[in-house]
């Protein structure tokens, strides 16, 4: 078995974050001010040489299985990464809602897992969508002296959490029933999960002009970088790719992923809960080229590699091979990997996945078209926007409740009546001065309001999970 003894100070940063994850009402931490490049090393967020402590825990991690793993995923990526060039946007899966809501078949959820990502249209009406877009922009101008966002001067991502719009689409019907057939494509039996109750977790909105080249993410994975080496629950969902089986390994395994702790190092922008999907809403028709997602749409695959990859360098004698690399159990190096920061990859970092043509853009979507990744999935926003009209989303992600999301749940209710962000984003005093903010009035239906935190869970979800949850909110 895979070592998972803690290494130097990691038992200190662990009780920390338990305690942050548990805390009182109104208890909880509160982040710096920032917007989106607080976590990018891309966008500006420094880059730093780690401790030696990463060396150690590399030692610590590594057994002579890992280099028949590393061989067999560089061969396959050779086959596969030809494969996604040559498919291109076509790669992505797209459903109807109308197919995802009579039952998606056994050949569709394998290709969803497969990939990684999938695309819905038609759950949200165009026209509903456009207003939604309309009412932001309303919204931003009647608050203009506060409006905040990434880049500074001309934001394009903006620090808005509690407008009235991301309310009702985060609790529009048919978008909360995509999220409960989506994450049940993750498997569990804990009590203390409900795969087919959403949650609501609030996060920002792009509307992203013509001609803008600053908001250009590059290929990354969020909810943590070192972490999962370095954090035991995180690491442990792993297990069978740090075991040598890395064909075993199950990127939809619920049980093991709810426990885990991405954020050990409390910065800005890290979520905490468990978070199956992240997803966007279209608010805008938007195709490749006009500044919208690229996706590496191998999810599997791509996990085993960025998971072996600290533990393997080039052969001192090629340089710039991608044969015969060797085990690297002396250097700190995590590649893209930074304290406090997100996962980030190029094609010098990770050479073998041939980012420059695998990360493919999500084909033409319309407005109230979903997108859905997987939380371990790489993706990236287009570099520029070459398009004519704007490339507009509202980030909302798929959660379910659970246990420990209950404790975010109540946390992220306060701060959305007091108009402050949330607790995984950058703090300061937010919208909490703007006018015409949203309030659960503005919820579509009692499953909206029961997503938001303001209604009590039925037994009917499970008895114990249900009771846990309400006695958390209060309700």
């Amino acid at each position: 078995m895979v070592l998972l003894r803690p290494i130097p100070t990691l038992n200190a940063l662990r009780a920390t974050v338990r305690g942050f994850a548990t805390a009182a009402q109104a208890g909880r931490r509160p982040r710096e001010e920032g917007n989106i490049s607080s976590i990018f090393t891309s966008l500006g967020a420094n880059s730093v040489v780690l401790p030696e402590r990463f060396a150690q825990l590399k030692r610590d991690l590594f057994r002579e299985e890992m280099i028949t793993s590393w061989n067999e995923v560089v061969d396959e990526l050779e086959v596969v990464t030809e494969q996604v060039a040559e498919a291109g946007s076509n790669a992505i899966p797209r459903f109807s809602y109308a197919d995802i809501r009579d039952g998606l078949s056994s050949e569709q959820e394998e290709t969803i897992r497969k990939v990684g990502s999938v695309i819905i249209a038609g759950a949200v009406p165009p026209e509903e969508a456009l207003g939604w877009k309309a009412s932001v922009r309303s919204y931003t101008a009647e608050n203009k002296p506060r409006v905040k966002g990434f880049p500074v001067d001309d934001p394009q991502v903006f620090e808005f959490y509690h407008t009235k719009a991301q309310i009702a689409a985060r609790t529009h019907p048919d978008i909360l029933n995509t999220q409960r057939i989506l994450m049940s494509l993750w498997k569990g039996d804990s009590p203390d999960i409900s795969m087919t109750t959403p949650i609501s977790y609030f996060d920002r909105l792009r509307i992203r002009m013509p001609g803008d080249a600053q908001f250009a993410l590059g290929p990354h994975v969020d909810g943590g970088s070192l972490e999962r080496w370095e954090e035991p629950t995180f690491r442990a969902f792993y297990n069978s790719i740090f075991n040598g089986n890395w064909r075993q390994h199950n990127p939809f395994d619920a049980d093991k992923r709810t426990e885990v702790i991405a954020d050990l190092y409390h910065t800005p922008n890290q979520c905490t809960i468990f978070r199956p999907f992240q997803g966007w809403t279209s608010l805008s028709t938007t195709g490749p080229g006009e500044g919208t997602l690229r996706l590496l749409p191998f999810l599997p695959l791509s996990s085993a590699y960025i998971l072996l990859r600290p533990f393997f360098r080039p052969p001192s004698s090629n340089p710039g091979s991608l044969k015969d690399w060797v085990p690297d159990l002396e250097s700190t190096a995590f590649p893209g990997a930074v304290i406090g920061n997100t996962q980030e990859l190029n094609p010098q970092t990770h050479p073998h996945l041939k980012l420059e043509k695998t990360m493919v853009p999500v084909p033409l979507v319309q407005p109230g078209d979903q997108v859905y990744w997987h939380c371990d999935s790489v993706h990236a926003v287009e570099n520029v926007h070459a398009g004519k009209s704007d490339s507009s989303v509202f980030y909302i992600p798929a959660a379910p409740l659970t246990t420990r999301n209950a404790d975010y749940l109540r946390d992220q209710r306060l701060a959305f009546t007091q108009g402050i962000p949330p607790p995984d984003f950058p703090g300061g005093e937010g919208e909490s001065k703007n006018v015409n903010r949203a309030s659960v009035d503005d919820a579509h239906t009692a499953e909206g309001r029961m997503a938001l935190g303001f209604a009590a869970f039925p037994e009917s979800i499970g008895a114990s999970l249900a009771k846990k949850a309400n006695s958390t909110l209060g309700l």
